[in-house]
This record gives structure tokens, sequence and C-alpha cells, in this order.
């Protein structure tokens, strides 16, 4: 039976291919979660006025790739160390998070960014919060695939994130 993981880090643009491109993933959707505000436009959760946060929700078969797994992948895209958003991307929009869909999800999360903080891989605090997950809005159409359909931009939008990856994983 497959699962759903929802992960925030910064620009959806840049969530979408880390994790689209593994074995065990079903489908990769940007969209928003976490507000307050039913079916926010990007415009909207631009705006700070909506309490949402741009993630990816990952539909997975956990027999081929584990919840814990995820996770590891989603550490080495993100600064953990950075609340106020990723890399160029700032703004409440954009912190870091990790969504849990169960108790199972929460613990592993929590472990796992444990694990991270006493690894001494970082000189500073991990600051990603594991929150429940709340409703989920699929991004526009546009957003969807978003490394795909504009590679080129996907390119110039990923070069901090990427040049942080190869820094510290």
């Amino acid at each position: 039976m497959n699962e759903k993981a929802i992960f925030a880090g910064g620009c959806f643009w840049c969530m979408i291919q880390p994790f689209d491109t593994q074995p065990g993933i079903n489908s990769v959707t940007s969209g928003y979660t976490g507000g307050h505000v039913e079916n926010p436009t990007y415009e909207q959760v631009l705006s700070h006025t909506t309490g949402h946060t741009e993630a990816v929700e990952i539909d997975f078969d956990p027999e081929i790739m584990p919840y814990e797994k995820l996770v590891e992948i989603y550490w080495q895209q993100t600064d953990p160390t950075d609340a106020l958003g990723q890399f160029e991307d700032r703004g409440d929009n954009y912190r870091p998070v990790i969504f849990y869909t169960s108790e199972k999800q929460k613990q592993i999360a929590e472990n796992s960014r444990q694990a991270l903080q006493e690894s001494g891989r970082f000189s500073e605090p991990i600051v990603t919060t594991i929150e429940p997950a709340t409703i989920f809005y699929p991004a526009e159409d546009y957003h969807q695939d978003f490394y795909q359909k504009d590679p080129e931009r996907y390119k110039d939008a990923h070069l901090n994130r990427e040049n942080f990856i190869k820094e510290n994983w």
C-alpha cells in the first residue's frame, strides 16, 4: 500500500527532482500546506498572509522506498539550520518542515533530526520543524514538474542549493 510524505524545503521547484528520480516514487506534486486559507493560489502564498508553506507531496511505495530513505534525501536538499527560508527564497512560505502523516513518520523524522544534530555536520542548531500534515493543496499546473518544463530556469534557481549540497554533503 502506498503512503504519502510531505516535505517543505524552500521553493518547491527545486524539491521535485531529487525525489522524482528515485525508485518507488509514484508521483511528486508541488503544492501548499500548513495554512488557513482554502485552495490558495501561488500569489496568495507569496503574500505571506495564508500561513502556507511551499511543499512537495510524495506518493511512494514504502516497500521499495522506505520513509527513512526519503527523510535522508530530504536533509540533503535543504539547509536545516535556516528557519527563515532556504537559499535565495526567504520568508515563512519557504521554511523547512517535515510534515508527518502518521506517528511512525513523526518518530522516524524526529530520530533522524536528532541524529543529524548529534552528527556535528552543522555547527548551527538544526531548526527544521516536524509538524502534523494538514490539507495539501496542489499548486497550479505550471508549477508541476518544473525541472522538466523549464530546465534552464530550474538550473538557475537550483544553483545556490546545489552549491550548498556539494559543500555540506
